[in-house]
């Protein structure tokens, strides 16, 4: 295998840990011991020197460069996803605001029609928004330095309310040239960066109604040149739950398979996101809901493991809308509040003894917990917060009331900090670490259920009547 710094940025922009980095450029970069049975003072002659030195320089290099790379402060990021760009909920940027209001700090606002679930996706000048309009649906393309819509494309009828949530749930992704975007009526579209669309599908004309108690809510995830796509239900259909893997440039699919489960009543119902678990040099497709944990090869779609035990009391309405979380080579999983399992990788099969590293009962139910691999932070829905040792699950602090309020937004963590904004529009920020801390509390007043999404140093929240950018726009390069 042939080391290049393309090899190694690639590498550590993928999450790969940096010693795992340093021991692969280590090994490809040195030569290979010598086994010939020749004497030993002629096996490092004058000739062999020079590759010897060559080698050793360019592992020097490389390691140079890498530690160069590691070194540069945080460069504005992009927020293609759901859980931003590592997927998980974290953002390496720095010298965010924590401190805003209407009238204070904000670059700018713009109108919007009516709340959603969805988050804003951000790429370089341009922003994404699902919205629904009244009967109707509608993916926004926004100008981000100045808050214009540059394009409105319709991508149906039949929106509706269903309890807190409408149609317009799923967030869309993007992968910097085109936009992927899902709503709960099973419409899913491709369009380009000038609105022209690509191509279209409806996932519930072709494989049957929906049967979501609360109406369908799961983004797409993106991966390389596929969407994983799961539709997690049972409440009110007898139709099989599937997970599906879509060619992003054609819109066929890759393949279809059914995710079998036991859960009855309401507790075959997920409204959460698929997650990626890469471990070593293997990638899996995460899927969390009918009261399993499941692990998928993302060329086939094969289960390649399962774990039990995110309902033990065989509890009928047990159905979870916080999404998985993955950090490293740990899978954290949240039912319905009680139990949240921490889940190690690595096996197949059902592991759901031998690889349960640790369980809460303290679990959200709807927002997704954030890590950075040290402390796991947890939000319920009350705003009540616990901080746990994010390998043993031991509690460092907690429990710590926020703003007293419902939070269905996920929290994001960034600069050291912990973004948590309720469904009253007030983000309470707090500090990340051992101790809790509040460092800030910012009252945007309009109900909110998406989560926050940060780039080149702005905040971006979604309110019931605005879009907000929040702070000034750092350089993106």
């Amino acid at each position: 295998m042939k080391v290049t710094v393309r090899r190694i940025l690639v590498a550590f922009a993928s999450g790969y840990p940096y010693q795992q980095i340093f021991a692969k450029v280590y090994e490809y970069s040195t030569p290979a011991p010598q086994h010939q049975s020749t004497p030993r003072r002629q096996r490092f002659t004058i000739r062999k020197r020079p590759s010897i030195m060559i080698s050793h320089m360019r592992y020097y290099i490389l390691l140079f460069t890498l530690l160069f790379f590691l070194t540069q402060p945080a460069r504005g990021e992009n927020w293609p996803q759901w859980r931003g760009p590592s997927l998980n909920g974290v953002s390496r940027e720095t010298n965010l605001p924590i401190r805003w209001s209407p009238t204070e700090n904000i670059a700018w606002k713009l109108p919007m029609p009516a709340w959603s679930g969805s988050t804003p996706i951000i790429w370089e000048d341009y922003i994404f928004l699902n919205v629904a309009d009244r009967d109707d649906l509608y993916l926004w393309c926004v100008n981000r330095n100045r808050g214009q819509v540059l394009w409105k494309r319709h991508l149906g009828g039949g929106n509706k309310k269903m309890r807190k949530q409408n149609m317009s749930s799923p967030s869309p992704v993007t992968d910097g040239k085109r936009v992927w975007v899902m709503t709960g009526t099973g419409v899913l579209k491709s369009f380009d960066f000038t609105g022209k669309e690509i191509w279209a599908r409806n996932l519930q004309k072709e494989y049957g109604r929906f049967g979501l108690n609360w109406g369908y809510a799961s983004s797409p995830l993106l991966y390389t040149d596929s969407l994983y796509v799961q539709v997690l239900h049972g409440m009110k259909t007898d139709e099989p739950s599937y997970v599906l893997a879509i060619n992003k440039n054609s819109g066929q699919n890759r393949w279809w398979v059914e995710r079998p489960t036991d859960a009855m009543m309401e507790s075959p119902d997920a409204y959460t996101t698929p997650a990626i678990l890469r471990l070593h040099s293997k990638v899996q497709i995460v899927i969390s809901g009918g009261d399993y944990v499941t692990g998928h090869d993302p060329k086939t779609g094969r289960e390649l493991w399962r774990v039990a035990g995110l309902n033990p009391e065989r509890r009928r309405a047990n159905r979870i809308i916080a999404s998985p979380t993955v950090e490293g080579e740990m899978i954290y999983a949240p039912s319905r509040v009680r139990p949240l399992l921490a889940i190690r990788a690595g096996a197949g099969g059902d592991v759901s003894k031998s690889h349960r590293v640790w369980s809460t009962n303290n679990g959200p139910d709807v927002p997704t917990p954030v890590t950075d691999g040290k402390y796991f932070y947890i939000v319920r829905d009350k705003g009540i917060m616990w901080c746990l040792d994010a390998k043993t699950g031991e509690e460092v602090w907690g429990p710590q009331r926020v703003r007293p309020g419902t939070y269905s937004a996920s929290p994001v963590l960034a600069d050291k900090k912990i973004y948590v904004t309720s469904e009253d529009g007030v983000t309470t920020v707090v500090a990340a670490g051992p101790e809790f801390k509040v460092l800030g509390e910012n009252d945007l007043k309009g109900y909110t259920l998406s989560s926050p999404a940060i780039s080149n140093g702005q905040i971006f929240i979604r309110t019931d009547t605005h879009l907000y950018c929040i702070g000034n726009r750092t350089s993106g390069d």
